[in-house]
């Protein structure tokens, strides 16, 4: 009986989440259902208590890296993003295509995947508008590289995030083992977008005009901050304080016309407080059964057919449960070797391109063509899903596999 309440309670979670009726947050929904975890005692309060301090300081990361984003909007960065990619793009669809899978991955990488999808999406249709292309490929290749492109460092999504703290890798250490399979499952959705979208891509477009000055101070800071991840890592400082260092810097220009309000706004408490409270629910559908079942179908060893088993098992579930419960559900069940931890990854950051369900962030990018009159096709998006996931995951599953033998990491 408590673990068909621990599904129903998350089940109800994950529903709200993606439903969100009367555009209520999703905290709505988590944060009573984890205190009813605690109150009928599907979970200890000690336990909760332990789960929301572990997840604590991935929390406090994203709300750092969410006011960063928003300076660097303010900065004018994703404007001037937007024309570099128009001018290199010279109206030509394919390389405007081209110009978009490498800023769409990019800024997945360095300021995470929410980035891509709540600033880069409106800047690419605009751009893709203004030269008079047809926007569907370039609009895509913004959720698509915002899930899988968020495979190279440990701040470029959530998911990482929770794996990192679990891996036992230094900063660098896993940005290396993930750097092959990142560049491998971007060559993979590049060239399957490509003939996916062949019609799309056919024509000539106006030119836009160049670009205007680089917002130079924004840049450097946000370089600055990338390289404070990877260098203040081995020291052990959290993330989250070079994060929010490089929000201060970015502030300090703008401290004029910024408002406490605003900031405090776009550090989306609401959200960190889904996060928790799901923590605390997934906590109480792994301590009430599934998870031994979930440890039972996980292999033990990270050889090349383990490592496949639990890419596959992991996608499945992210278009199951969503990305951010699966990760919680199966980094227990993998904690105990680094290669299958990356492999959960791989899962669950390729495999939400399958359905909408499978991330929040694909969700967001949804609901925010749909408000600009611009909504994607639910066929359109389940068939570019399964031209892409399959292949993508096993090319980054056998990069990974190749990265594990070269390094003896694989645990």
């Amino acid at each position: 009986m408590s673990t068909i309440v621990a599904l129903v309670l998350l089940g109800a979670v994950l529903g709200f989440a993606v439903a969100r009726p009367r555009g209520l947050p999703e905290a709505v929904a988590a944060v009573p259902a984890a205190l009813i975890c605690v109150v009928f005692r599907l979970v200890s309060p000690g336990d909760a208590f332990h789960e929301v301090r572990e997840l604590l300081p991935t929390v406090l990361f994203l709300a750092a890296v969410l006011v960063l984003s928003h300076l660097a909007e303010e900065h004018g960065v994703f404007e001037w993003a937007g024309s570099a990619v128009a001018r290199f793009g010279r109206g030509r669809p394919k390389r405007l295509l081209t110009a978009v899978f490498v800023a769409a991955a990019v800024t997945t990488a360095v300021l995470s995947l929410d980035a891509t999808v709540v600033l880069l999406t409106p800047v690419v249709l605009t751009v893709a508008a203004r030269a008079g292309v047809r926007p569907r490929p370039h609009v895509y290749a913004c959720t698509h590289l915002a899930n899988s492109a968020s495979l190279l460092l440990p701040v470029s999504n959530l998911t990482n995030l929770l794996a990192f703290a679990a891996s036992g890798l230094s900063f660098a250490g896993f940005a290396a083992l993930m750097a092959v399979p990142w560049i491998a499952v971007v060559a993979v959705e590049y060239v399957i977008f490509r003939f996916f979208f062949a019609r799309d891509l056919h024509g000539q477009a106006s030119e836009p005009p160049p670009p205007g000055p680089a917002p130079r101070y924004a840049l450097v800071v946000l370089a600055a901050t990338l390289a404070g991840f990877a260098g203040l890592q081995p020291l052990g400082v959290q993330p989250a304080w070079v994060a929010a260092a490089g929000a201060a810097a970015l502030a300090v220009p703008l401290f004029r016309r910024l408002r406490v309000r605003t900031l405090v706004a776009e550090a989306n408490p609401t959200f960190c407080a889904f996060v928790l409270g799901l923590g605390v629910v997934v906590l109480a559908v792994r301590s009430n059964g599934l998870g031994e079942w979930i440890d039972g179908l996980v292999p033990r060893h990270a050889d090349l057919v383990g490592l496949l088993v639990v890419a596959g098992l992991a996608a499945v579930l992210a278009n199951v449960l969503n990305n951010l419960p699966a990760t919680l559900v199966l980094l227990p069940a993998a904690a105990h070797s680094p290669g299958l931890l990356m492999a959960v990854l791989i899962g669950v950051n390729v495999g939400p391109n399958l359905t909408y369900v499978g991330s929040l962030a694909t969700l967001l990018w949804r609901r925010i063509l749909h408000a600009r009159d611009a909504a994607p096709r639910t066929s359109e998006f389940l068939l570019l899903g399964l031209a892409t996931v399959p292949l993508s995951l096993v090319a980054a599953v056998l990069a990974l596999w190749a990265g594990l033998r070269l390094t003896s990491t694989a645990g």
